[in-house]
């Protein structure tokens, strides 16, 4: 095969799969366009303030909103990022820094066993040892299960992003005197910071949406309650009940709970998205 008819073939072939892998990551956003654009449109006209500032009509009756649910979401998860992001975040220096022994390698595989764990599952977990025994459902059994979730995708992350640290940095920290542990903390983890402000921003965007967890634990409430120590209602919990209901005005606010949560992993997102430009002053 002459030269010319060699580098023919590879511009075809580079061109061919570049086309590909082209139209496979065009398929991937196209999926999120389309469940966005769907919720928009079944959603977007269900969006006024009595929606944001309400809370709900009894049954059968039109109007009022889901303002029960909003604070709710921010009270569950929020606890939930108080308990999951110092462990997770620990976890995951320690996995980076001293993690090279068996305590480390169990605490991987503990990780990453959690990490494919159905979250229902974690669900029945917090509700046999957080709801049956005290014989009530709550907000904090509800965030404890969700940052069951949490911690182990933030500790693998972490991990990740502090061992991108050039371990110059650690050496000229220890040369001055720093002890290993404050060389973690301060050096280390201060240079790492953008990565694990975006995989807790991750993190948080990854829980806020979960249903099955919280069925057993906060279990909703269909009154505006901000005590931690009783049922809460969330979001996705409100839609869940919307969605299964009968009456069609529940349906039409249960597209519009779901565009609000939609939005706000879209905004968690995109905060992640800032975080990492900022830190290594790319988009990509």
């Amino acid at each position: 095969m002459s030269m010319p008819a060699r580098q023919v073939r590879r511009h075809a072939v580079n061109g061919l799969m570049t086309g590909l892998i082209a139209m496979l990551s065009a398929l991937a956003v196209l999926a999120l366009v389309l469940i966005l654009g769907d919720l928009i449109l079944k959603g977007a006209s269900s969006l006024n303030w009595a929606f944001f500032t309400e809370n709900p009509v009894p049954a059968g009756e039109t109007g009022g909103g889901v303002a029960h649910a909003i604070v709710g979401t921010a009270i569950v998860v929020g606890f939930a990022a108080l308990i999951g992001l110092p462990v997770g975040i620990g976890a995951g220096l320690y996995l980076a820094e001293f993690g090279t022994g068996r305590l480390g390698f169990f605490v991987r595989f503990v990780a990453d066993v959690l990490n494919g764990t159905p979250s229902i599952v974690v669900g029945i977990f917090a509700w046999t040892w957080m709801v049956k025994p005290v014989g009530r459902f709550s907000a904090l059994a509800g965030s404890a299960a969700l940052a069951i979730l949490m911690i182990p995708m933030i500790a693998r992350t972490t991990e990740e992003m502090v061992r991108l640290v050039p371990h110059s940095l650690r050496e000229a920290a220890l040369a001055l005197g720093y002890p290993r542990w404050r060389t973690s903390l301060r050096i280390v983890a201060r240079t790492a910071l953008g990565g694990i402000v975006t995989g807790c921003l991750v993190g948080i965007a990854r829980v806020a949406g979960e249903t099955a967890p919280l069925l057993f634990t906060a279990l909703g409430n269909l009154n505006f309650s901000v005590s931690p120590t009783h049922p809460m209602q969330t979001l996705s919990l409100q839609i869940y009940v919307y969605a299964t209901g009968p009456f069609d005005e529940w349906h039409r606010l249960a597209w519009a709970s779901a565009l609000v949560l939609m939005g706000l992993v879209l905004l968690l997102a995109i905060a992640a998205r800032w975080v990492t430009r900022q830190r290594y002053g790319t988009g990509r």
